[in-house]
């Protein structure tokens, strides 16, 4: 985990890359529960018996829950010392090259794209997020996410 002392430090950051995530298993469980939250229950993500047969040949994770893995795996990444709050504040892009099938692990690669003080304590961040699968050279979900930070 990365920690800067203050925003100033993150500021100076612009277009480093911050780090790596640690590596997070993805179950059915998790799976499944997305579906409910979401009222999304396409067989390719929970049904294993259709989905063996299927053209991944395993249930796979939403895209929009590999997306959803993003809060957990940043704040796996980098800190800012006395922070008070972080909120998310919208996305730029977000692509799903490849698959996240059942089983996998994944770990998210943070690059910070852009920082601007927008006053009254406010830190505008985007992020580049890369999320990997163990063992893939294509990543599972790209996104360009927008935070802000109260300092």
């Amino acid at each position: 985990m990365r920690t800067f002392a203050n925003g100033g430090e993150l500021l100076a950051s612009v277009g480093e890359v911050l780090g790596h995530s640690d590596w997070r298993e993805v179950t059915q469980e998790q799976i499944n529960l997305f579906a409910e939250a979401t009222g999304d229950f396409q067989w390719i993500h929970v049904d294993a018996e259709r989905a063996a047969a299927g053209p991944f040949g395993t249930t796979i994770a939403h895209g929009f829950m590999s997306l959803s893995l993003l809060p957990v795996l940043v704040s796996g990444v980098y800190r800012v010392e006395g922070s008070r709050m972080g909120i998310n504040y919208g996305l730029d892009k977000v692509r799903f090259p490849s698959p996240l099938p059942v089983g996998s692990k994944v770990r998210a690669t943070v690059q910070l794209l852009s920082a601007e003080d927008i006053g009254e304590g406010w830190l505008q961040l985007k992020n580049k997020v890369t999320v990997e699968r163990e063992g893939q050279e294509k990543p599972v979900c790209v996104a360009e996410s927008l935070t802000r930070l109260l300092l």
